[in-house]
């Protein structure tokens, strides 16, 4: 299991083991499958190339068995670690012996380039041996320990996956250097963040996978120091100490990453204060900074919110002031709702909510499975909401998925989240199951009551909202709960249970309901979802959406591609009647069968408008009928390069 809070104090749920759970159908196990087939050997060829991203080179040169200098970006050792978990998660759901061999040569290659003394950043250790001043944690943005924290995470998945120590003697000896660091901090009282704080996450995880009380105390301590930083930036969350965070700001990936370990430690200790600031972060997140596709980060640069005329701050792929959710330009790189995943899960286990589940099934379904292609070999850095014909400037990233990024954080991220992603379908705590991400599965479960059973979901879930939860095999039998997620986009639905039926309105969405298993015989639960398309508004201070409506369908969120509409010059002239009416059809893009939606929508026609022309007369000449196609946001740019758009001006005209 990814995040073992089975015997955390303060967790409500926990997780189940990786080989009791797995997608046997639908979109995710399509994912996985893509994943492990196709993206995880992609990934590989792209860390063993020297001339592309020199990674595993680095290793090598590293542990002194190559020639050469370092080579790539600072956060490769990192990304090389996360690859390692979505290679071995998919090698032995898949039962590759091959790649799990090829791991192990991996874990050794690595530890023969760790220094004696724990310490591992292969641009320092080959700085070092070449004498090119390269000096460990001189400057915080390289990284190192955020690879430490990869490091750790992955070394606590080998050893649960693999039963194999090698991977986590060396995360150890890591940890011990971190232990030596601290101390030395604490003494002098010199303390610098550690920028995208995985740390946390991975510390808290070797508590948890080792028993060693050192590493739990390792987090805290790291947590601690934060408040102790000098001339901290909003940048990286450490301007004011963290028991006073009130709003969510600076660098997304950081922040995200920050919150999950605190909520990490909030389930090892009773601490009600980082509790609260977690509360008020996270409400912050996702009622003022969110974008709908679940993205997270919407500005390349922006200037601190805590900041002032006279306090200025500048930010990158940053959270920017409340409501500030541009579409052209929105950055919402894919590390950052990665990391919202990872936040969202462990508020899901420290408090059993289902909001925190349908934010990160939104994040999973739309921005995250946006982040790559359906032929799972391209990736978006960066996840904008519109893309137009061409732009009179240049963004930073390209506009098109790509096959290797400079910045290459987000697709190992994205491989192992999407390799691990069963993990999130349950959760189980004393004496009863709960529904994470739904999906055709087959899950075997023992409770500590002793009841054992086979809980199936048989679902074509997200394209409809039907689910049947079949419960077979049962032995050791107590009566237990199952604890059905009614996502917050329910309207209406029904739950059945034999003879037993229930209504389902929209008061119960965004809530649990708890059906009672009283007796062991084989039974079926049956819940249906009505899953109509829906029109989305957003909060009137998001100044671009104003006067625009979205169209979602289920968890999912729809968009226009030029390639699908054949009647209009520009998406830019389209405009969608309130009462529009959406027929469902199952098209191949890449040969994988995605849910459309058909409509007809209006064709905004002006007399004498000059595309050139920065303000105007507006003179309106009607509307035409216009069919179009919309397609789940997550299967856009795989035609080709077109238009794309998220939000569209909504016409309330009952007439044309």
């Amino acid at each position: 299991m990814l995040t073992d809070t089975k015997k955390s104090p303060y967790a409500r749920l926990y997780s189940l083991p990786c080989e009791d759970i797995s997608w046997t159908g639908g979109i995710y196990k399509e994912r996985f499958d893509t994943c492990a087939e196709v993206t995880v050997p992609h990934l590989q060829k792209m860390f063993e190339s020297a001339d592309i991203s020199h990674v595993v080179e680095n290793f090598r040169i590293a542990a002194g068995e190559s020639e050469g200098e370092f080579d790539g970006t600072v956060f490769g050792d990192g990304d090389f670690y996360k690859w390692m978990e979505a290679a071995m998660y998919t090698a032995v759901k898949k039962g590759s012996r091959e790649m799990t061999e090829q791991l192990e040569k991996y874990v050794e290659l690595i530890g023969r380039a760790q220094l004696e003394d724990g310490y591992i950043s292969t641009k320092q250790i080959i700085g070092e041996k070449n004498g090119t001043g390269a000096g460990r944690l001189g400057d915080i943005n390289d990284f190192e320990v955020y690879n430490f924290g990869h490091l750790f995470t992955a070394a606590c998945l080998y050893k649960r996956l693999t039963g194999r120590d090698s991977f986590l003697k060396i995360a150890g000896k890591a940890a011990g250097y971190l232990e030596n660091l601290y101390e030395e901090a604490e003494r002098t009282k010199e303390v610098q963040t550690a920028v995208c704080p995985s740390h946390y996450m991975g510390l808290i995880e070797m508590y948890r996978t080792t028993g060693e009380q050192r590493y739990l105390e390792l987090a805290r301590t790291a947590i601690r120091l934060r408040d102790s930083v000098e001339n901290g930036l909003d940048d990286n969350q450490d301007r004011i100490p963290v028991k006073e965070h009130e709003k969510i700001v600076g660098h997304a990936v950081r922040a995200n990453y920050l919150y999950a370990g605190l909520a990490d430690l909030c389930m090892e200790e009773d601490d009600e204060e980082y509790r609260e600031v977690l509360h008020k972060v996270w409400k912050s997140l996702v009622t003022q900074k969110m974008y709908i596709t679940g993205g997270c980060g919407a500005l390349y640069n922006g200037a601190s919110p805590y900041g002032n005329f006279f306090v200025h701050q500048i930010v990158h792929q940053a959270y920017g002031y409340e409501y500030q959710l541009p579409n052209v330009t929105a950055y919402n790189e894919t590390c950052a709702s990665l990391g919202g995943v990872f936040w969202a899960w462990r508020m899901f286990c420290m408090e059993g909510k289902a909001e925190y589940v349908d934010v990160m099934e939104r994040m999973m379904l739309n921005v995250n499975l946006a982040g790559i292609s359906l032929d799972g070999r391209r990736f978006f850095y960066e996840n904008m909401l519109r893309r137009a014909k061409e732009l009179p400037y240049e963004l930073i990233w390209g506009q098109e998925r790509a096959s290797y990024i400079l910045s290459y954080c987000c697709p190992p991220n994205l491989a192992r989240t999407i390799a691990e992603s069963s993990e999130y379908a349950y959760a189980l705590d004393e004496e009863g199951v709960w529904m994470g991400l739904y999906g055709e599965n087959t899950a075997h479960i023992q409770l500590k009551s002793g009841t054992r059973f086979t809980l199936s979901q048989k679902t074509d879930y997200p394209w409809e909202g039907r689910i049947a939860f079949e419960i077979e095999d049962v032995q050791d039998f107590h009566p237990f709960t199952l604890h059905l997620r009614i996502p917050g986009w329910v309207r209406r639905g029904k739950l059945a249970l034999g003879e037993i039926k229930k209504e389902i309105s929209r008061k119960e969405a965004g809530t649990y309901i708890d059906v009672r298993i009283e007796k062991p015989d084989p039974a079926c639960v049956l819940l249906e979802l009505d899953m109509p398309a829906r029109l989305t508004c957003g909060h009137a201070l998001i100044e671009e959406d104003n006067g625009h409506v979205a169209v979602e369908r289920g968890p999912l969120v729809y968009c226009l591609e030029s390639c699908d509409v054949h009647e209009a010059g520009s998406l830019a002239e389209l405009v969608i009647p309130s009462d529009a009416e959406f027929e469902t059809e199952d098209i191949l893009i890449e040969g994988r069968s995605i849910r459309s939606l058909n409509s007809v929508f209006l064709k905004l026609k002006q007399r004498e408008y000059d595309e050139d022309a920065l303000y105007q007369d507006f003179l309106f000449d009607g509307y035409d009928k216009v069919r179009v196609k919309l397609i789940p946001y997550f299967a856009w740019d795989n035609r080709g390069r077109g238009e794309m758009m998220v939000w569209m001006p909504v016409s309330c005209r009952q007439e044309v």
